[in-house]
């Protein structure tokens, strides 16, 4: 998952400990407010930025869709602790023989947040919505999933992979697809793919989007009033200091022991581990590798995702340098993987041959592997007409800490450090998270080589390298027809032993063609105080609050 928020960084450590101290008391007194018997009902965790917007439809950052995860609900969820599908709204589903039709039977006695009913009409109106997204919601900057996954809209559906959505009974919707999508049921446990409110969507203008495509701006419901069916209901938003969500006490699920939940925005991940040893927040996300073995010896709960996560540096194909693809091999070859990784990442993180994991299907070493030698990277650099190297602008975001990335600028720094070896100097061009980084990343020309990642969101192969690689976009500045093409049909084969073959032939080109080098598989670490007995830790962070248990 990609990430946009916007929060600035706090001072020196002296300064964030003095603040630290000062909100103390304030963030006791709340705890006054959770719920009955002996448990504390009100749960504060550390998020590490504000989320881009509470319509999960237009997000595709992790702090967006770690709240609304709260908020809203699909058709389809994940296995508990795996990437893997499992029925949600949708209890059950059928599909056609030709791929291309897909029945689901829906969970009875769901209401949204506004008392209106889930029903077929509810999902038809929420494919239909997405589908009809026209001018800036069409951007990468926006629709990102949809555009990512589902490749048109109506006005432009020579593409498209959705056709139509028909409510054949209340408690039945029939999804009729253009083309073959392998993906499709895993890819609807995405957030983006959450079944919202069509009557609140309708009465706060969820489609009224100002800005730009590079730089957007949200909707009256995406700020205050995002309504879904989940088991917590949307409260209150302080940009740059909290979100506050509330039970839902009609939620059809279990509500567990949680009647509301504070994310606290600190964007620094030393003023996080002190708020939690200070009793402040009960536990974040995103540990700094460095603070793992001190917490969990001070006795806090230290929990780790498996590793579902690629960090790569990505190459802008507009800058003439990056266009030779020798140049792209020669940096590939100056990485230090292993050094990189023990200086700047978690324990537990594996080097990355290819971008996905290995547990991922289609995942093969048999690739070229770019193994850190400096000489060759030189050679290449000769044969590119670069023998004296040649400088680059080196993009990298603050202020945030990503499961594929928890400290930017250490990584930034290592990697800059091992290019210069070997002739490339880099200019530091760090950005501001969100909206800046991303945007100028995703949304436009104006970028060199550049750090970002990925937290796989389903179990398939397309979720990765169709990602990346499946269209031309402006990350990567290229147009590769032969690349595109090997993707788009493999994500349309059903049949996985037709498939493995089709990806393991693709991730091998994408070794050669060098878009970006494929650097670790992080584990990230979460980090909780003694009273949570137990979290939903999950490796695509589908962890809702529900699910966790509390002893005090």
């Amino acid at each position: 998952m990609r990430s946009a928020w916007k929060k600035k960084a706090f001072g020196a450590v002296a300064v964030v400990a003095s603040m630290a101290l000062a909100v103390t008391g304030c963030a006791k007194s709340q705890r006054g407010e959770g719920g009955g018997g002996d448990v504390d009902g009100h749960f504060i965790f550390a998020a590490s930025s504000d989320p881009k917007t509470l319509d999960p439809a237009f997000a595709s950052d992790g702090e967006s869709f770690r709240i609304t995860r709260q908020i809203m609900e699909g058709l389809v969820g994940t296995k508990p602790g795996t990437a893997d599908p499992a029925p949600l709204l949708a209890e059950s589903w059928d599909t056609s023989e030709d791929g291309l039709s897909y029945t689901f039977h829906l969970k009875e006695g769901v209401k949204f947040h506004d008392g209106t009913d889930f029903n077929a009409e509810a999902v038809c109106a929420n494919f239909d919505r997405w589908y009809n997204f026209t001018g800036i919601q069409q951007s990468e900057a926006v629709a990102y999933y949809y555009g990512k996954l589902f490749r048109g809209f109506k006005d432009k559906p020579e593409d498209a992979v959705y056709k139509s959505c028909e409510a054949t009974d209340e408690k039945t919707a029939k999804v009729d697809l253009a083309q073959p999508f392998a993906g499709f049921i895993a890819a609807l446990s995405l957030p983006a793919f959450s079944m919202q409110s069509p009557e609140a969507m309708e009465k706060y203008n969820a489609d009224k989007i100002g800005g730009s495509a590079e730089a957007p701006e949200m909707s009256e419901y995406a700020r205050e009033h995002p309504t879904g069916t989940g088991p917590f209901k949307f409260e209150a938003w302080n940009p740059g200091q909290d979100i506050k969500l509330k039970l839902n006490e009609d939620y059809w699920g279990e509500k567990g022991q949680i009647n509301q939940i504070t994310f606290r925005v600190i964007d620094d991940p030393v003023a996080r581990k002190q708020s939690l040893e200070a009793g402040e927040i009960d536990g974040y996300d995103l540990v700094a590798p460095g603070d793992v073995k001190p917490l969990s010896d001070a006795g806090f709960n230290v929990m780790n995702r498996d590793p579902f996560t690629i960090l790569y540096l990505g190459f802008n194909q507009e800058v003439k340098e990056l266009q030779d693809v020798k140049v792209r091999q020669a940096i590939s070859y100056a990485i230090d993987k292993d050094a990189l990784i023990k200086q700047t990442l978690p324990e537990g993180t594996k080097p990355a041959v290819t971008f996905i994991p290995d547990s991922v299907n289609g995942y093969t070493e048999d690739v070229e592997k770019y193994e850190y030698n400096q000489e060759k990277a030189k050679q290449l650099l000769k044969e590119a007409g670069y023998e004296d190297g040649f400088t680059i602008d080196f993009n990298y975001p603050t202020g945030v800490s990503r499961p594929y990335m928890p400290t930017p600028e250490q990584v930034f720094s290592n990697i800059s450090g091992q290019l210069e070896q070997v002739g490339i100097k880099t200019k530091a061009v760090p950005e501001k998270w969100s909206p800046d980084y991303l945007d100028r990343i995703q949304g436009g020309k104006n970028h060199g080589i550049h750090l970002l990642g990925w937290t796989g969101d389903y179990n398939d192969t397309d979720n990765f390298v169709g990602v990346f690689f499946g269209t031309e976009k402006p990350e990567f500045g290229f147009n590769n027809p032969e690349l595109f093409k090997a993707l788009s049909d493999a994500r349309k084969e059903p049949k996985l032993e037709k498939q493995t073959p089709l990806y393991e032939d693709i991730n091998k080109k994408v070794a050669e063609f060098a878009p970006a080098v494929p650097l670790a598989h992080p584990a990230p670490s979460l980090a909780f105080s003694e009273r949570v007995e137990d979290f939903p830790v999950s490796p695509v962070n589908d962890e809702v609050f529900n699910e966790i248990k509390l002893s005090k």
